[in-house]
């Protein structure tokens, strides 16, 4: 149960925040990696007589759009948005001269206010931290003013994704854009759709329309939810787990199942741990399809394929036609034919232009392990996941070169219970505890220097389905830890500080319940 005591002090923690919010920094999450504030330099004051929003290019324009309804929010200002410099004391511009694809500044001053961006997605990360701005610093956005200072940010890594599982629970794209929201705020740039599993298969692939569960997303709803995440650069992947977690492609094609499995029962979200069969050719012709479908859906450069928590032991190895196939390749165990598996499908992915991702798996599920299950092409990005396990695949993935997404169970897992006796309160199978903190500690280097960390592209927080039944869960088991998570992909760990990200959750907190999203209080960050 949850402590029945939440809300009071819930008020409480919004009392502390309103108490010391006085600062433009005091609502900054992620943390910018440089902030000089000019104390002695008078404040800008924001009035919509005499100031507009000027944007430079129309790639702009939904950024000097957004920039002014957080005005409009904070103030109850209303700013003119126009292309045109003229009485223009705002301004957004891009400086390709800036390092780096998501660089800005921002520069106030009693004259006005300045926002650059190495790119229109850099114009954009800008005005999500001036508003933060606003929120935390309360005092001055009362007397409708910002303080004078100069911000000068880019973030450590590159790829910073969060995971929604609607193969378990089917999310409708109107809650899904809600959650791209969300994501936007904190600067996350990847959303991963895990699209297929043992429960659901939730994209339409017209050459295989049997496919599709009931409640699935069509091709134009996919690229319209696309395109809603691209302008607000938001890059969606989608994710089709393959060749486990594949009991909603086998009940529609049971012959895509191992020689003694074809006639068994396959009920979509009752029957688990049954596989594509390796030594079948109609696979790869299904799999041929759908994979082409999804590079004419999707704009991402990458396709996630799954590649995890295959049940080789109960499909491949006491299937005949697999055994023989082994045999054929003069394998000596029966999950080197992952090895013909992925080649051909891998195989697909880069005939279509894309590049692939997959989950690390090594050879044994929990330490020690010491090399991957099969051998990964170079060009597979791969996501360590499993608790214990993400120093190891670390040190693989640098050893053989293979680009690496940080999402360990430790740390990213969003879907465990954040405190004891907290949710999810059904499918939990003895998860262990992740709260706050422990995912603030996370440190996707794992303390290894720059050039050690060269082929770790970012951070991924997962939210798998199972007990997540609609997005008002997802969001509160999301919600703060992926504050957390967007601090450890963003800011660099000289000027990241847990006593100070503790009080800068409040003000946005406080955004997010006058919103309506639902997220848990971190009452226990004030506990004494």
């Amino acid at each position: 149960m949850i402590k029945k005591h939440f809300f009071p002090v819930f008020i409480a923690v919004f009392a502390i925040f309103t108490a010391f919010a006085q600062s433009p920094t005091s609502a900054l999450v992620p943390m910018v990696n440089h902030c000089e504030i000019s104390a002695k330099v008078k404040p800008y004051c924001i009035d919509a007589k005499q100031g507009k929003i000027f944007f430079a290019d129309s790639s702009l324009l939904l950024s000097a759009q957004d920039l002014s309804l957080s005005i409009k929010e904070t103030m109850g200002i209303a700013i003119e948005v126009t292309d045109k410099a003229e009485k223009s004391t705002i301004r957004l511009s891009i400086d390709t001269t800036l390092d780096g694809k998501e660089r800005y500044r921002i520069d106030v001053s009693k004259k006005g206010i300045q926002i650059v961006g190495a790119t229109p997605a850099a114009v954009w990360w800008a005005v999500q931290t001036f508003h933060q701005i606003l929120l935390g610093d309360v005092k001055n956005t009362a007397l409708h003013q910002v303080a004078a200072l100069h911000i000068d940010d880019a973030p450590r890594f590159a790829y910073r994704a969060l995971m929604l599982d609607p193969a378990r629970h089917f999310l409708p794209v109107a809650d899904v854009k809600k959650f791209i929201d969300e994501m936007a705020h904190f600067k996350y740039n990847v959303l991963q759709l895990h699209l297929t599993d043992d429960q659901g298969w939730r994209m339409e692939i017209k050459k295989h329309p049997s496919l599709a569960s009931k409640q699935h997303y069509t091709q134009e709803q996919l690229r319209d939810l696309i395109e809603y995440a691209r302008q607000r650069h938001i890059m969606v992947v989608p994710e089709v787990d393959v060749p486990g977690h594949t009991v909603a492609i086998l009940s529609a094609y049971p012959e895509l199942s191992c020689q003694h499995l074809v006639d068994a029962e396959k009920v979509v979200g009752r029957i688990e741990q049954m596989m594509l069969c390796a030594s079948q050719p109609k696979v790869y012709d299904v799999l041929t399809d759908v994979i082409e479908e999804i590079a004419q859906t999707f704009d991402a450069p990458y396709i996630h394929l799954g590649g995890d928590e295959s049940a080789i032991d109960k499909n491949w190895a006491h299937c005949d036609r697999c055994k023989q196939m082994m045999k054929d390749h003069g394998y000596t165990d029966i999950s080197q034919l992952m090895i013909p598996f992925f080649s051909k499908v891998l195989g697909e992915v880069k005939k279509v232009g894309k590049k692939p991702i997959l989950w690390c798996e090594l050879n044994n599920i929990w330490p020690p392990a010491d090399k991957y299950l099969f051998p990964y092409p170079q060009d597979v990005t791969l996501v360590t996941w499993r608790n214990a396990l993400t120093p190891t695949c670390l040190s693989l993935t640098a050893q053989s070169g293979n680009p690496i997404i940080m999402a360990p169970g430790e740390h990213a897992y969003l879907d465990y219970p954040q405190y004891k006796n907290d949710l999810p309160e059904f499918k939990n199978w003895g998860m262990p505890i992740t709260t706050l903190q422990k995912t603030y500690e996370l440190d996707p280097a794992y303390g290894g220097t720059p050039q050690d960390s060269r082929h770790i592209l970012g951070v991924m927080g997962t939210l798998w389905g199972e007990a997540i039944p609609d997005i008002n869960r997802a969001t509160y088991m999301a919600f703060p830890r992926a504050l957390a998570l967007a601090e450890a992909g963003w800011t660099e760990m000289k000027y990241r500080s847990w006593d100070s990200f503790k009080q800068r959750i409040y003000p946005n907190l406080n955004r997010m319940m006058k919103s309506g999203i639902s997220f848990r209080v971190p009452y226990e960050i004030e506990q004494k």
